[in-house]
């Protein structure tokens, strides 16, 4: 067997296996479930793209997840890749019948489910940045380990993708401020186990918000995102758009997700597009 030892590489296959996709099926295609289909392809440019342009013939709940991924895409169409195997790199089909103005709840929504899952299964504190970012802690500081992607697929779909590192070491890393779970000390990095975890308690949720309409805080997820969520209390900076910046306080999550910051002059403001950046305490 060659591995990537005997091209130079840190990993060998052993290192990093494959998904089971045959035992993932068995796991998570229930009957009366969410999930109906699921299919692991060994590359892909972008999840999203792949899923979203099959959207019209594909029921709700469809799962496609890769073992590489050359073109993911994030918010403010950034772009970014990873090793194979080296992380979970997925999209999942949703169909929600909840008002149109509910469906900027998904991400938030994904958020608290990724990090529920991923708590539970790799034994690693994770925490959620406004809006779509998944924080762990390595050496004592917040490190970006995953990101969050809803885009509107067809008339009434809605194509959610999540990406996470899981095994990347200190030296893979493509930016100095990402980690892994492997960096957060993960008491697991089988990606099977992962994957298990994270679609269960999406399901979970995604079940009891549309069970609500998609109202967010008769379904919980209003209250379990905010108790989550590491920007909240922060000082932060808003990169707004149409080259805008606000500076405050992160004070709380309205009904439609948006993050309300209070201003130095004594006002609020929620913004509902932007990029934060969490501003580190002075004095």
């Amino acid at each position: 067997m060659t591995s990537s030892h005997a091209s130079g590489g840190p990993w060998s296959d052993l290192d990093r296996p494959p998904l089971n996709a045959r035992t993932l099926r068995q796991a998570l295609l229930l009957p009366d479930g969410l999930w109906t289909s699921l299919d692991v392809v060994p590359t892909t440019g972008s999840t999203n793209s792949d899923l979203a342009a099959r959207a019209a013939e594909l029921p709700e709940g469809a799962v496609l997840v890769a073992e590489e991924q050359t073109s993911g895409r994030g918010r403010l169409d950034r772009t970014w890749s990873a090793p194979a195997r080296s992380g979970l790199f997925l999209s999942v089909l949703l169909k929600p019948d909840v008002p149109a103005h509910r469906l900027g709840w998904l991400p938030l929504l994904t958020g608290v489910a990724a990090a529920t899952g991923l708590v539970k299964a790799a034994g690693v504190d994770v925490s959620l940045k406004w809006p779509n970012d998944l924080l762990v802690t390595v050496d004592g500081e917040e490190r970006k380990a995953g990101g969050i992607l809803a885009e509107r697929a067809g008339e009434h779909g809605v194509v959610v993708g999540l990406g996470v590192n899981v095994s990347l070491r200190a030296e893979e890393l493509p930016v100095p401020g990402a980690g892994s779970l492997l960096l957060a000390d993960a008491v697991s990095t089988d990606r099977d186990t992962l994957l298990r975890a994270v679609l269960r308690s999406l399901a979970d949720w995604y079940g009891a918000w549309t069970r609500a309409g998609g109202d967010p805080e008769a379904s919980g997820v209003q209250a379990a995102y905010a108790a989550g969520c590491a920007t909240l209390g922060h000082r932060v900076r808003a990169d707004l758009p149409g080259e805008r910046m606000l500076e405050g306080e992160a004070v709380s999550l309205d009904g439609d997700g948006r993050l309300v910051v209070a201003t130095e002059g004594g006002g609020t403001e929620a913004v509902g597009a932007g990029d934060i950046v969490h501003l580190r305490a002075t004095g």
